[in-house]
C-alpha cells in the first residue's frame, strides 16, 4: 500500500482551484496516465489510468465534500484508491491544493516503483501541471458546489 502525501501553492482564490477540482472529466488534461473519468452521479467515478504499464478500472465514491473545503474518496471497486484532496486559502487570489492517497500497490513492478518514489513524484507532478492547468485558465472549466456527507449528497447548490 502506498501513501502518498503532496501540496502546490496555487495562483488563484480558492474558490476557483475548488471549483476545477469537482469537474473530475478534466483530469486526463493534467493526471499523467490517466485515460478518462466518467462521473456517473454526484458521488460516483469511474476512473481508467495506465498503473504500472497495465490499464486499470475503478470505480470511487465521494464520501465528504465540502465547496472551498475538501473532496474525500473510496474505491468500491476495482483497484483500491482511497483519497482527501483539501482547499486551504492563502490569501484572496492564493491557496494551497494538498493530495493524501493511499492506494493498492499491485504486483512486483508497482512495488519497486513505490518504493523508488514513483507515486510520491507522479502525484507532485500532477498538481505541478493542475496548477499550471489552472492558473493558466484564470477560471474554472465548471463548478459543483454540492455538498456530500456519508456518500450521500446533502445539497446540491450552484
Amino acid at each position: 500500500m502506498a501513501h502518498v502525501e503532496q501540496s502546490v501553492e496555487v495562483n488563484v482564490p480558492v474558490s476557483v482551484a475548488y471549483n476545477q477540482w469537482t469537474q473530475f472529466e478534466s483530469f486526463p488534461q493534467f493526471m499523467e496516465g490517466v485515460k478518462s473519468v466518467t462521473q456517473q452521479d454526484d458521488t460516483h467515478l469511474v476512473w481508467t489510468a495506465e498503473v504500472g504499464g497495465e490499464e486499470r478500472t475503478w470505480t470511487a465514491e465521494i464520501t465528504r465534500q465540502e465547496p472551498d473545503r475538501l473532496i474525500a474518496w473510496r474505491s468500491v471497486e476495482g483497484k483500491q484508491n482511497d483519497g482527501l484532496v483539501t482547499f486551504d486559502p492563502i490569501s484572496a487570489e492564493s491557496c494551497r491544493v494538498s493530495a493524501e492517497f493511499d492506494i493498492d500497490t499491485e504486483g512486483i513492478k508497482e512495488s519497486i516503483g513505490d518504493a523508488l518514489g514513483f507515486v510520491d513524484r507522479r502525484v507532485k507532478s500532477d498538481l505541478e501541471r493542475f496548477k499550471d492547468f489552472i492558473e493558466n485558465r484564470g477560471a474554472a472549466t465548471g463548478a459543483w458546489r454540492g455538498e456530500v456527507e456519508q456518500g450521500q449528497t446533502t445539497t446540491n447548490r450552484m
